[in-house]
């Protein structure tokens, strides 16, 4: 196993893991809402790509940390966990919405994001190799994260990074499957994001309230992927998603933290799945 792919991955992993707290702050608000431009304290979010990349914390809060919020600075919002909750479950009963982080605790730099893309990184590298479509999973899996933490604190997967992860994952493996050495089909890729995309559409209209749109829309970039390796990677890493959210749905109701119509944040289950399948179908290609 080469070293030095295995490092380049942690090293990628770990710099594109720093970059995700500023945007899942950004990111994590309501439907209706903007997406944040300011920190909690008021200050402006400046830096590259109109202030998305950065560090978590902007320079004055940075160099004062513990500034009182300026007035008119954003405050926590509400959530409603039934939405994009999964499939199965159903909305909270009436009055029993639960309160998201606050921007606050939300905006304070975190190691687990860094930790988790680096180690998801490392992961893809050692199973698949030096082959074409390494460069694809290493670029989709900082944006694979972003989506699990935005979608872990306000039940939701925007469309800024579901539908171009859709198109990024299509356009990657298909320069991959122009290039000697891949282990994967780019046809059979395009059509495991349609099959994927077609059964969690068909959840969706079966019980919207149990399944979000956005699940639908990250459906077809796993499909993608996971159709890339064939049609049993497709079925092992869809399956992994729903066993991994009923895993975890159980283990909250029999801890007593949720009862059998509290709603699920399903697109980090799906996300775990897609790797699981992944690391399966490159470890066999």
């Amino acid at each position: 196993m080469d070293a030095a792919l295995l490092a380049l991955a942690a090293v990628w992993g770990a710099v594109t893991g720093l970059l995700i707290p500023r945007a899942a702050y950004r990111f994590a608000v309501e439907p209706e809402e903007p997406w944040r431009t300011a920190c909690p304290a008021g200050h402006p979010l400046t830096g590259p790509v109109r202030g998305w990349l950065g560090p978590a914390r902007c320079a004055p809060c940075a160099a004062a940390p513990g500034t009182p919020a300026a007035p008119g600075a954003p405050t926590g919002t509400r959530t409603n966990v039934g939405t994009g909750a999964g499939p199965g479950a159903a909305p909270v009963e009436a009055g029993r919405d639960t309160e998201p982080p606050a921007p606050s605790a939300a905006y304070a730099p975190g190691v687990l994001a860094p930790l988790v893309t680096a180690v998801a990184c490392v992961a893809l590298a050692a199973a698949t190799g030096a082959r074409p479509e390494l460069v694809g999973w290493l670029a989709l899996t900082p944006v694979a994260v972003l989506l699990a933490v935005v979608d872990r604190r306000v039940h939701r997967l925007p469309d800024p990074l579901t539908l171009p992860l859709a198109a990024a994952a299509v356009l990657l493996l298909g320069a991959a499957a122009l290039l000697p050495g891949h282990a994967g089909s780019w046809t059979s890729g395009l059509l495991g994001g349609l099959a994927l995309g077609g059964f969690y559409f068909l959840l969706f209209l079966i019980n919207p309230n149990g399944m979000g749109f956005g699940d639908v829309k990250l459906a077809l970039a796993l499909g993608v992927a996971l159709g890339w390796y064939g049609w049993t990677v497709l079925f092992v890493g869809g399956f992994a998603g729903f066993l991994f959210g009923a895993a975890y749905g159980l283990g909250l109701v029999l801890l007593r933290r949720a009862g059998r119509r509290t709603g699920i944040p399903f697109g980090p289950f799906m996300i775990g799945g897609a790797l699981t399948g992944l690391l399966l179908g490159a470890l066999a290609g």
